[in-house]
């Protein structure tokens, strides 16, 4: 983005426009978006969208950092409980289910190969930290590296997310199915790190 003073007026503008570019770029992904339904969804002109974004990719990369930047401060991991972590992140997708979407389109659309982060350097690092530090307390099983570890856990915690090729779960259904869903996920991850 563009720096330079944004006023108050021109904040919420800009807050109507990732919001409204998230429902678009979840929806249709990077090449289906169209800035002309952002436009008129956030009640932006496109020359208004210009000035804060060069492109619509400029636009998606904003979107999407904010997305991961959420996930990172509310879930943060705990590598002393990596059961505790798995869950919560099964419930920010039930939350937030647009940060699967986003990253399964960057995924399919940007980086089919590779680190899908790696315009953020270090964003795991505390994450990866907080796993040696468990495995040298003995609380995670040390022979795989911390940062399998954390994709392992991840890749279970996304389960019934909605990149799940069985099931995606949502909050309207039953609480009993939640919880079945977190106990069953918890006592996975559990079982997969126990030193």
């Amino acid at each position: 983005m563009r720096t330079g003073q944004i006023t108050s007026a021109g904040e919420a503008s800009r807050r109507r426009l990732l919001d409204a570019a998230t429902v678009e770029f979840a929806t249709y992904g990077i090449a289906g978006a169209r800035i002309d339904r952002i436009s008129a969804d956030a009640n932006v002109n496109k020359a208004q969208i210009y000035k804060y974004y060069r492109s619509k990719d400029e636009l998606f990369d904003a979107v999407f950092a904010e997305h991961l930047d959420m996930i990172v401060e509310t879930v943060p991991v705990t590598g002393d409980d990596l059961p505790g972590y798995a869950v919560r992140l099964y419930d920010s997708y039930l939350v937030r289910p647009e940060l699967v979407r986003l990253a399964t389109w960057a995924r399919l659309e940007r980086t089919p190969t590779g680190d899908l982060y790696h315009f953020m350097p270090g964003h795991d690092a505390e994450k990866l930290r907080s796993i040696a530090d468990a495995q040298a307390k003995g609380l995670v099983s040390p022979g795989i590296r911390p940062a399998e570890v954390l994709a392992l856990v991840t890749a279970m915690s996304m389960t019934w997310s909605p990149a799940s090729p069985m099931h995606t779960a949502h909050k309207g259904e039953p609480e009993a199915a939640h919880e079945a869903r977190r106990e069953a996920l918890a006592l996975a991850v559990q079982h997969a790190f126990a030193p």
